[in-house]
């Protein structure tokens, strides 16, 4: 079954936003400051190119031109220097924002519940994690700084204008409520827009991993006009959802470009008629049209950018889902009194579906071998994850020394129970952080001789330049659980992948692993369960018996059946 991780709301997002802000608040700060300067020295130009005009037209004055046009010159340097100085501190500030959204994506990744891992889509959290968080980066690196110097530079233009004649600035704001209309129309189509295609683009990313992690299947079985139906439909979707925010595009950005005409029309129709009345000066009217043409490159910087913030503010909130990720269940308080491990009324269900396991009681003494034998289907391994944390039961309660499993932290539970299966993550780092235990080399290699990992001779080894067989994986697993000493160790098909030389091997290191300790396994094949202490039998999700191998047997009931038709008696 599988899960879909949430998305987190404004609300989230908002604050998620503000505690980054609050991190480098220094630098915001210096931000705020440098950018504030700069448009300010912007300001000065076109109000002395309007002085400039003013003493042209009045009469003779060049001394007073020539002094004005320095000043020009040394308003737009100091202009160019403040903001190359502003964009580089907000470029800094964007990056070391992006290192921390990444930093708490990973955390959070490894922080989520094995349950919730395991049934998301993989490509879900692969897209949220690569596509979102670099698109999120991109935004803190390039777009907000650079946002933040325009919409500093448009709150000053327009309060110039005012300021320099209150009926042309008030003819400019006029003309420009059109961009208000046309943004805010885009701004309430936008955000679910970009939703959609960011899960559109998950599903088609956990489709092609499906794909090409199953190809020999899908060969096997002659699968491919089906997987390639299913594709063909991921993309179709992703190219749907990408048309639909492409059309907000076309709309928005044309109407916004006509918007930036009107303004100016307004100030030379309405600043002709005050300049022929003698209400305003020729160099006022020209100050002002400036100031209104200079207003185009920060306000062309927001519309462009808007798009994109609405993409990444979509990106920020899939990224930010994780964080609405419920914790799994509370924490145990105290630690387990002793070893023993206690199934009471158990019942559990995948996702709210219909109970697979039924008020299953069960009893695991210390030091005790338990097979759990079943046709498929019966809930054998459902049982093993509950037995080992994985899994929380909907109902009833699975305890270690009175404690419930999966109330333990991830460090205690690995010291009381582990789960060995036939899946081996091997990662592409040294053999030694492959062992995950920060421990002496010579802990490590006992550790590794004592699995029969002779290969393993070099800690330094790239286990991605020179990754192991399967066996070799096998041995690798077997060595953590050497290291993470627990006293349970669950086994479920722990080498049913293995070929049959390495399937020896894994069987002779998993005795060595096994010894002194608590065993629950799986029992696939029949002869598990006749070396065991005690054998429980399940069928639909109930044990319905418990004994010794010989005593079952000698019952005749459903356990004997199996030995007899596993035997070909």
């Amino acid at each position: 079954m599988s899960a879909v991780l949430p998305v987190a709301d404004r609300r989230l997002v908002s604050r998620a936003a503000l505690r980054l802000v609050g991190a480098d608040r220094r630098a915001v700060a210096v931000l705020i400051v440098l950018n504030t300067l700069a448009a300010l020295a912007g300001l000065a130009g076109p109000w002395l190119l309007g002085r400039i005009i003013d003493t042209v037209t009045t009469g003779p004055g060049a001394g007073r031109v020539d002094r004005l046009a320095v000043a020009v010159l040394a308003c737009a340097v100091t202009q160019l220097l403040l903001s190359r100085y502003a964009l580089t501190v907000g470029y800094r500030f964007g990056e070391r924002t992006a290192a921390r959204i990444r930093e708490d994506f990973l955390r959070r990744s490894l922080n989520l519940p094995a349950a919730v891992v395991e049934r998301v889509p993989a490509g879900d959290l692969t897209a949220r994690g690569t596509t979102d968080v670099d698109l999120v980066a991109t935004t803190l690196r390039d777009v907000l700084p650079e946002m933040f110097v325009s919409v500093v530079q448009m709150l000053l233009i327009v309060t110039a204008v005012v300021v320099l004649s209150p009926p042309l600035g008030a003819a400019g704001l006029l003309g420009f409520t059109g961009i208000w209309f046309v943004t805010r129309w885009y701004l309430r189509r936008a955000p679910d827009a970009y939703l959609r295609e960011g899960a559109a683009n998950s599903v088609m990313a956990d489709e092609l991993a499906a794909t090409t992690a199953g190809a020999r299947t899908i060969e096997a079985f002659d699968l491919r006009e089906r997987r390639l139906a299913r594709g063909h439909a991921a993309i179709a979707e992703t190219r749907r959802t990408r048309l639909a925010t492409l059309g907000l595009r076309s709309v928005f950005f044309p109407l916004v470009e006509i918007s930036y005409v009107l303004p100016v029309v307004l100030v030379l129709l309405i600043g002709g008629r005050l300049y022929f009345t003698g209400a305003v000066t020729l160099g006022t009217v020209a100050a002002a049209l400036l100031y209104l043409r200079q207003l185009a490159g920060p306000l062309d910087n927001i519309m462009l950018w808007i798009e994109q913030l609405q993409s990444s503010g979509a990106s920020f909130a899939r990224v930010e889902g994780l964080a609405a990720v419920p914790a799994d269940g509370v924490r145990a308080t105290r630690p387990p009194d002793g070893d023993r491990i206690e199934v009471r009324g158990v019942r559990y269900a995948y996702d709210s579906g219909q109970d697979v396991l039924h008020d299953v009681e069960l009893t695991v003494r210390p030091g005790e071998r338990l097979a759990i034998v079943g046709l498929s289907g019966a809930g054998k391994s459902t049982l093993a994850r509950l037995l080992a944390g994985v899994d929380r039961p909907d109902a009833g309660s699975v305890t270690v020394g009175g404690v419930p499993i999966a109330d333990l932290p991830p460090d205690e539970l690995r010291r009381q129970v582990v789960l060995v299966t036939q899946e081996h993550h091997v990662f592409r780092e040294s053999l030694r952080e492959n062992l995950m235990v920060a421990a002496p080399d010579d802990v490590l290699r006992r550790a590794l001789r004592t699995v029969g990992a002779d290969w393993a001779d070099d800690l330094d080894r790239d286990l991605g330049e020179h990754p192991p067989d399967g066996g070799q994986a096998q041995q690798l697993a077997l060595a953590r659980v050497v290291l993470a000493d627990p006293h349970t160790v669950i086994l479920d098909e722990a080498t049913a992948l293995l070929d049959p030389t390495a399937a020896r091997a894994a069987e002779r290191a998993l005795a060595a692993v096994l010894h002194d300790r608590t065993v629950i396994a799986i029992a696939h094949r029949l002869q598990t369960s006749h070396d065991a202490d005690r054998v429980a039998v399940m069928d639909g999700g109930r044990i319905i018996e418990l004994g010794g191998h010989d005593e079952l047997v000698r019952a005749g009931g459903p356990y004997a059946s199996l030995w007899r038709s596993w035997h070909g008696a």
